[in-house]
This record gives structure tokens, sequence and C-alpha cells, in this order.
């Protein structure tokens, strides 16, 4: 049983499903972004300050991916809590996390305090 209203995890979900298809897309244009997979670059011939160049673009894009792949889980694990109906409630200590934590970051699945201790 869900300790939030269906009415108020119902908007949450719907953001958060959101999220993660916003998430999902932007993943596949970095793709598309990345050097390395641009079928016309020719490695042979290519100066050092383009090679330098595509090496920085690289890098970038994938820093980018794997921070949305981190952002992506913690909105699956939300949706999972939201589905099992343990959505607010701290995965670490049980107890309840505060509401004003889930306004600014609704895919928290830990309380502050608990975050906290984790950061330590």
């Amino acid at each position: 049983m869900s300790i939030f209203p269906a009415k108020l995890i119902e908007p949450i979900r719907q953001f958060l499903s959101k999220e993660e298809e916003k998430l999902s897309k932007r993943k596949k244009e970095l793709d598309s972004e990345d050097p390395f997979k641009d079928p016309k670059r020719i490695l042979d011939n290519a100066s050092s300050d383009a090679d330098a160049s595509e090496q920085f673009g690289h890098a970038n894009v994938e820093g980018l991916k794997k921070e949305i792949d981190r952002k992506l889980v913690q909105v699956k694990k939300a949706l999972t809590r939201i589905k099992i109906g343990k959505y607010g409630v701290c995965e670490k200590c049980g107890k309840m996390i505060d509401t004003d934590r889930l306004t600014v970051f609704p895919e928290a699945t830990v309380c502050i305090k608990c975050e906290k201790e984790k950061a330590k």
C-alpha cells in the first residue's frame, strides 16, 4: 500500500515516465554526435589537432552518456518503487523521505540523512 495518495503519486509517475523517455532519446542523439561514430572519420590522415578535437568530442559525449545512464537508473528505481507502493520511503532506513527533497528530486530513493552517510 502506497503512503502517498494515488492522486499525488500519479503526476509524479507521469513526470518520471516522461523523464525516462527524454533521457533515452537524448542518449540516442548523443550517439549521433560522437565523432568516433562518424562514418566519414579517417584515422590515417587526421591531423593531430583534428584527432585531439575528436578525442575531446568523444570524451565529452561519453561523459554525458554516463550521466544520463546514472539518471536513468535513478528514474527507473523511483518508478519501480511507485509500482510496488514504496515511493517516498527511504530504501536504506525505511523512514519517509522529506517531501521537499522529493519535490526537488522526485527520483530520490533515499532520505537526505542516508544520502549524506553514503557520501562519507
